[in-house]
């Protein structure tokens, strides 16, 4: 399956937290920012990084954003700015954008101009951010360890009918399925022979870096 691509606007604090969590995870990020200072920093770390001013319509084309499937844009400390790049992305036919604010006012002017998601960093990390965007397709993920989460999967269309022997999704995805929730009731004490449907969730434990393969 294709890996997703990404772009990361600004590298702040969390937008560096957001590419690094990315690339270390085997992602293809492309990361930018208007200070070669900072991409010079950066650089160290993120193997993409370009010195760019992304407001200009010029740089979206040359950088090649329309074929990035997720952009993540970090500057909430410039909300034209912030403006400016969800606009020009979403204008290039970019399927995902995500951008960063600084308050709720900020958050309904984004999402006036066509952000998919608006975060406000002090409720999301960036690294929880990019660990949700790894998990793409799960409804909720919490980190155990460093190495190692929590997550919960819909189940997937392809799954339905089947049951988990059949599936054998921890050969396949290394995954540890640990309960099943149904009509916001959890059981934990599960039945591998019974065929699962489409409103059953799967809640499960796996290695955060081979959790890529679900999605």
């Amino acid at each position: 399956m294709k890996k997703n691509t990404y772009a990361v606007f600004g590298l702040g604090r969390y937008g560096r937290a957001v590419a690094k969590e990315l690339v270390d995870n085997g992602m293809e990020v492309i990361a930018i920012d208007d200070s070669q200072v900072i991409v010079n920093d950066a650089a160290a770390y993120l193997p993409i990084c370009k010195c760019a001013d992304v407001t200009d319509p010029e740089v979206i084309t040359r950088l090649g954003i329309a074929e990035i499937d997720t952009v993540i844009i970090c500057m909430a400390s410039n909300l034209e700015a912030s403006v400016m790049a969800v606009t020009l992305c979403k204008e290039a036919g970019v399927k995902n954008v995500i951008a960063k604010c600084a308050n709720e006012m900020q958050q309904k002017i984004l999402l006036r101009v066509g952000a998919d998601q608006v975060v406000f960093p002090e409720n999301e990390s960036g690294i929880r951010l990019a660990k949700n965007l790894l998990s793409s397709g799960f409804i909720d993920m919490i980190s155990l360890s460093k190495d190692v989460s929590m997550v919960e999967i819909g189940v997937k269309e392809e799954w339905v009918g089947k049951n988990l022997i059949e599936l054998n999704l921890r050969k396949k995805y290394g995954i540890n399925i640990v309960a099943l929730k149904k009509n916001g009731a959890v059981d934990v004490n599960i039945n591998p022979e019974q065929p699962l449907d489409s409103e059953t969730t799967l809640i499960v434990i796996a290695n955060t870096a081979k959790l890529a393969k679900l999605k």
